[in-house]
């Protein structure tokens, strides 16, 4: 089905928008993926702050012309998905969790603060732990000098009054 002009024209102008407000832009052909399996990848995303859409390549070449994700408009070609998300690894890790599931989803790059990614580097991408578990790891790297600290002057105070519990046994003995 043909888009006129002005159906175009909003195509362009809300892709340009995501992509004004996205970190990040996974690109994964389709091809083969059966409508139940692409209708489970959407509510994933969606769940997860992802935008998933299909689009024609020209528009969204267009786009994202002028853009970050434009270091990617040569890799928009074939039967494409793209995926936008504001959280750095939110599409990478929707998408490529997805595709260890489906082989019929075939990553085919992406970008990245202004950097093209090949697959595996949208692989890697989706490997980053999500900022919640980033945050608990940075807390127990703080928390872990005070709390050995804490352990090591509980042991001093525990040998200390272990020390002066034996010293006056010691006198009564000598007596």
């Amino acid at each position: 089905m043909s888009l006129n002009r002005s159906e175009k024209e909003a195509v362009i102008n809300e892709v340009t928008s995501l992509a004004a407000k996205a970190q990040t832009l996974v690109i994964a052909e389709y091809r083969g993926i059966t409508v139940a399996d692409m209708t489970k990848l959407r509510v994933d995303a969606r769940s997860k702050g992802v935008t998933l859409s299909v689009l024609k390549n020209t528009l969204a070449r267009r786009a994202v012309t002028g853009s970050t994700f434009e270091v990617v408009a040569d890799q928009m070609t074939g039967p494409l998905i793209y995926g936008f998300s504001e959280d750095a690894v939110a599409a990478a890790k929707v998408v490529a969790d997805f595709a260890k599931t489906n082989d019929k989803l075939v990553i085919r790059g992406g970008a990245f603060a202004g950097k093209a990614l090949d697959v595996n580097g949208v692989k890697q991408l989706a490997n980053i732990p999500s900022k919640e578990v980033l945050l608990a790891q940075l807390c127990g790297l703080l928390m872990s000098p005070m709390s050995r600290t804490a352990v090591v002057l509980g042991a001093l105070a525990a040998k200390k009054g272990e020390g002066a519990a034996a010293e006056p046994a010691a006198e009564a003995v000598a007596a």
